[in-house]
């Protein structure tokens, strides 16, 4: 799996995973860096099939009406620190393997994994 990590999670989310041995681009490494737009991280996510990982609900719109991103991984756990998300994030890594093979939208919060479709 690829992974895009949005500018609303910390770039240790995107390190870790590259510890792990998955392929991510957090948009602070992007030529315009946090400032991408949405519509790029869309057609980006599209262009090279990454799966986007956001809190920006505005992108599950996008999905709904325009079928971007290539497919998405929507964060709700509220503040959070980045300890507490690595943690959880890794406990559900094997459920991203198998949900992102036949789905589209994901969801994590601090108490459950959810597959929307």
């Amino acid at each position: 799996m690829k992974f895009i990590v949005d500018a609303h999670l910390p770039i240790k989310l995107a390190h870790h995973l590259r510890e792990v041995g998955y392929d991510v681009v957090h948009t602070s490494e992007l030529p315009l860096g946090n400032k991408t737009r949405d519509g790029d991280l869309n057609d980006l996510s599209i262009k090279e099939e990454r799966i986007l990982i956001t809190k920006d609900t505005e992108f599950v719109d996008s999905l709904i009406i325009s079928q971007k991103p290539y497919k998405l991984l929507l964060i709700t756990t509220g503040n959070i620190g980045n300890k507490d998300l690595i943690v959880i994030f890794t406990t559900h890594l094997d459920q991203f393997n198998e949900a992102f093979g036949p789905h589209d939208f994901v969801e994590l919060s601090r108490e459950q994994f959810i597959i929307h479709w």
